[in-house]
């Protein structure tokens, strides 16, 4: 369905062309989804930030999540609590998976950001990307965290995801923006024909270029 990720994100940019007039911010879930929220920030004249969201997994399980830390202007600690009473997960070794994942995060916001502070989202329209869905645990954990947080509205713009994940997710968002649902899924790499891993620099090479940008059209409003 897509070249890469950088084709997906100007596909994706143009289907939200609408949400331009609301002074968005667009939140990229590292590091697959990054290429992908820089084409639509470009698109959108917005800022772009990441979405840093560390999962909290079962004891006994480590990919199961029972919950997520969400990165902000405060940490937030989002629980499945039918998931913990069933399974009887103290909150002692909730705490102390919490205080782990709040570490890496603040190491990844060192590592992406020189550990610059987050951008708030109180009042604002908040564009939530990724390169895309499978399941939605986690993105649904970091969509709880953000609407703690007031935004005005909550959107998730993905290049490919399935129906059921979606209509998961839907309580959790004013809108939706999904260029393909496909059915049967499989996994998002298959819809890509280049679904490389993409590192650490470039992560910081693609925030660096979204800064730069966002400094020219500083330094262009302040010549008008």
């Amino acid at each position: 369905m897509f070249k890469d990720r950088h084709e997906a994100g100007l596909q994706l940019a143009q289907a939200c062309l609408h949400l331009r007039s609301q002074d968005p911010i667009v939140l990229a879930l590292p590091r697959g989804g990054v290429p992908v929220a820089l084409e639509v920030a470009r698109a959108l004249d917005a800022p772009l930030d990441l979405l840093l969201v560390r999962k909290i997994g079962a004891p006994s399980q480590r990919e199961l999540a029972i919950g997520a830390v969400v990165d902000g202007e405060q940490m937030d600690t989002v629980l499945n609590e039918d998931l913990v009473e069933e399974l009887g997960v103290s909150m002692e070794y909730i705490r102390e998976r919490a205080a782990e994942e709040v570490e890496e995060i603040e190491r990844r916001r060192r590592l992406y950001l020189s550990g610059r502070s987050p951008v708030s989202v109180r009042g604002r329209t908040v564009i939530v990307v990724d390169d895309g869905i499978a399941t939605g645990a986690t993105v649904r954990a970091a969509l709880r965290g953000l609407r703690r947080r007031e935004p005005a509205r909550l959107v998730l713009a993905v290049p490919v995801a399935p129906s059921d994940t979606l209509d998961l997710l839907r309580e959790e968002l004013d809108e939706i923006v999904c260029l393909e649902r496909p059915y049967p899924f499989g996994w998002i790499g298959r819809f890509y024909h280049d679904f490389r891993q993409v590192g650490d620099d470039e992560v910081r090479g693609y925030l660096d270029q979204a800064r730069a940008g966002d400094r020219e059209d500083d330094a262009a409003d302040s010549s008008r």
